[in-house]
């Protein structure tokens, strides 16, 4: 399987009228270290939302809190390279690494714990603001990073002197477990006109992804040394090198006399793509007049949201969560259209399309793609469409984590049904019919293939869940695969399949096959049908193998909560509202203690609640349910102050293509969508005084909390439009016609907002009554 590495009191005035806020803030600034140290896996180079270049200084490659090529506590940096990902838990990408030094050549790294021994060089003066990175380099140079969509710009300032630049495509993530080659098919030439292109083909964890480059100059080197396998240095003349791992050095005998430029188009199509991509949008050697309009388009997406109130840090948390929520999925298709579809073709999207990589779906569905319909509903149309091509695409229908036109099947289920079924029932208008067709061959055809996420459909189908002695996951992929089984079901009525829908609806329940009710927790269930023995829920399962666990990245606390589609229909099965609020109240306060083989991923914890992982992002919404809203607004406020800080470690686990920045996002700003599907959020602790949202066709949702301060966790009440809401959930299509949200915060709790049954909020399209 492949995997992922006190409550607040006071007081607060009720019924004071609105403070006299003047014009809409501009954001406060994001501050692009969040999430670099820690576990939170992000970089924090230049980038557009959604680029496909993701420029960015590379620190470290080995370990695996340097998944995405940097990390805030290395001293050194090897080089920039042109992609990244971001906040993921395994590491892949770092195309095209750039080193722009002076002294001897040296083809290799070095340690990062001494610098010296290769081309690795310390750094100061690291700055970073979206669109843009700059950085001093030991051997005197500065350098400086902006892009377009699809391509890279360097300036590169030297001393006087001579000085070099070495491009290095043997540099990627590598991991203890990988056997080699990890490169193939790799290729430089220099064209006559002094272009640069390259190609190689990577066999990381998108195994047999392919990248190309094209790479122009503003000042043409005085000397061109190719390197081959082994470092081979090529006869003198050679104007290129195959191989495995190719190098190529640029030598600049003044290298100082003025900034060395670099533009640098990619494509996974081809080398063509590549030219034609840096031809369309490279088309100045003005690197301030690049860096200015990245600039200018990420303060427009910025502006989507603007804050007042709460903390100097709250507000920089928030702008930094936003940053991050906007940069993946990331483009994947050429300035003409072409892109590598998941059948490994290539292919054209219809004009005005986009093709769309780095879909971290198992963690994204929960909150990030509904954050996109909110905040860039026409980008969460354009990657809608683009799930439903990969689905059709596919050979195992839709998508969990594709990466650079290849499923990896990395984690669970096949949760790009989640994204589609949200999206119909929020009313954005794609061709949902298409996808069906794959979607109904990964539900009820059990032998079509499958990679490790969709491991035991067939037992799921007929007995009703995953026997813990099959297949490993067991307990987690039951509950997963009856969530994307209540997606695909509303798809499939959506689609006029009747019958399909009724018998996904059914088989949604099989939830129920691995909850034991009268324990109230989630346990492993072998094929004979008998539960596993002794059991122990802060265990990770019955382990007949080192490797096997009986739940994805949680233990059997964690686990006991999956359920976002089918709520009231979990409460009863586990004993009424007081008992489930008392289940709900065991995982906040169990001890915080875990087994020795607890993966990294399982972190921030509260009692048993891991905020660090997706899993559990739902579970303090699920008060609401029962009835106790207040329990929720205080769980809410705690996890928004104690999980998010402005700082590089600022991030509690893996940022995950920006999920765990959505939640941040969602929940500070008031609500959040427990289940994705049923297009409602659920309200939990507004953060802010007041915070602005900017809709389609002008419209403006202005969210207020008058006299909210870090001591009022608490709602008393609630207004729209200045008449009282009592339901504590609002549905998106309300949500999006704008207009006001007023809370009255309080110190104390209210128990009585949002407790009737008719206030709660619906779950499996039914209501608590």
């Amino acid at each position: 399987m492949i995997s992922r590495r006190t409550l607040l009191a006071g007081t607060a005035a009720v019924g004071l009228p609105l403070p006299a806020f003047a014009a809409t803030p501009a954001p406060a600034k994001p501050n692009l270290f969040i999430g670099t140290g820690g576990h939170g896996h992000t970089y924090p180079g230049a980038t557009l939302p959604s680029g496909m270049v993701q420029l960015s200084p590379d620190t470290d490659v080995e370990r695996w809190d340097a998944c995405s090529g940097y990390h805030r506590t290395d001293t050194s940096i090897m080089g920039f390279s042109h992609t990244h990902l971001s906040g993921t838990g395994i590491g892949d990408m770092l195309d095209v690494l750039v080193v722009p030094t002076r002294g001897p050549v040296q083809l290799l790294p070095g340690p990062l714990d001494n610098p010296d021994a290769g081309y690795r060089q310390r750094f100061s003066a690291e700055f970073a603001e979206p669109g843009y990175y700059r950085v001093a380099l030991e051997s005197g140079v500065r350098a400086e990073l902006t892009v377009t969509e699809r391509t890279g710009y360097h300036r590169y300032t030297f001393a006087r002197g001579a000085g070099h630049i070495l491009i290095d495509l043997s540099h990627l993530i590598l991991d203890k477990t990988d056997q080699s080659p990890l490169i193939t098919d790799a290729s430089l030439t220099l064209d006559r006109d002094g272009t640069l292109t390259g190609s190689r083909t990577v066999h990381r964890w998108a195994k047999g992804r392919r990248i190309h480059f094209a790479m122009q100059l503003s000042r043409q080197p005085d000397r061109v040394a190719f390197y081959g396998d082994e470092d081979a240095e090529q006869p003198a003349g050679t104007r290129g090198v195959k191989g495995n791992r190719v190098k190529v050095v640029l030598h600049y005998d003044d290298a100082g006399a003025a900034p060395v430029l670099i533009r640098c188009g990619i494509s996974a199509v081809d080398v063509a793509g590549a030219r034609a991509n840096l031809a369309a949008e490279a088309t100045t050697w003005d690197f301030d007049a690049v860096r200015q309009a990245a600039q200018r388009r990420w303060a427009k997406e910025l502006g989507a949201i603007a804050v007042e109130g709460g903390t100097a840090d709250q507000r920089t948390i928030l702008s930094s969560a936003l940053y991050h929520a906007l940069l993946a999925p990331t483009l994947f298709s050429d300035i003409d259209g072409r892109y590598v579809g998941l059948d490994r073709q290539i292919h054209n999207v219809p004009k005005g399309d986009t093709a769309y990589s780095s879909l971290s779906l198992w963690d994204t569905y929960r909150a990030l793609h509904p954050l996109l319909t909110i905040v860039a509903p026409a980008k969460a149309q354009s990657i809608v469409a683009d799930v439903i091509r990969q689905t059709q695409q596919s050979p195992y229908g839709p998508p969990v984590w594709p990466l650079q036109g290849v499923e990896t099947g990395t984690m669970i289920g096949w949760h790009g049904v989640s994204v589609l079924a949200e999206a119909q029932a929020k009313g954005i208008r794609a061709d949902y019919a298409a996808a069906w067709p794959g979607i109904a061959k990964r539900s009820f055809d059990f032998t079509a293939p499958d990679l490790d996420n969709s491991k035991g459909r067939d037992l799921y189908d007929a007995m009703g869940y995953v026997p813990a002695d099959k297949w490993f996951e067991s307990v987690s992929r039951t509950q997963e695969y009856a969530y994307d089984d209540w997606a695909s079901a509303h798809l499939a009525r959506a689609v006029g399949k009747t019958a399909d829908a009724d018998r996904l609806l059914k088989r949604s329940g099989n939830w129920r096959n691995v909850i034991d009710g009268k324990a109230g927790f989630a346990k492993p269930k072998f094929a004979d049908g008998q539960w596993w023995t002794p059991y122990d829920p802060v265990q990770l399962g019955h382990m007949p193998k080192p490797w096997w666990r009986d739940y994805t990245e949680a233990n059997g606390w964690q686990a006991t909560f999956l359920n976002q589609h089918d709520v009231y229909g979990l409460i009863a099965h586990m004993g009424g509202d007081a008992a489930f609020e008392g289940r709900l109240d065991a995982l906040f306060t169990a001890p915080s203690t875990l087994p020795d083989n607890a993966p990294p991923d399982i972190s921030g914890l509260v009692g048993q609640y891991a905020h660090g992982n997706e899993p559990n992002h739902h579970v303090a919404y699920l008060y609401a349910y029962t009835g106790a809203a207040w329990k929720t607004q205080a769980m809410i406020r705690r996890l928004c102050t104690e999980m998010y800080k402005n700082d590089p470690d600022g991030i509690i686990g893996n940022d995950d293509c920006g999920q765990m920045s959505a939640w941040f996002v969602l929940s500070s700003l008031g609500f959040y969508p427990v289940d994705p599907v049923e297009a409602v959020y659920v309200f939990g602790s507004p953060l802010f005084e007041r915070a602005t949202i900017a809709l389609p066709a002008g419209k403006r949702l202005v969210i207020d909390a008058p006299g909210n301060r870090p001591d009022t966790p608490y709602v008393r009440s609630v207004l729209r439009n200045g008449r009282p809401w009592t339901k504590n959930w609002i549905s998106h299509a309300d949500l999006m016609q704008g207009g006001t949200l007023t809370f009255t915060m309080s110190a104390t709790p209210v128990k009585s907002f949002g407790a009737a049954k008719a206030d709660r909020p619906p779950s499996r399209g039914r209501g608590a009554t």
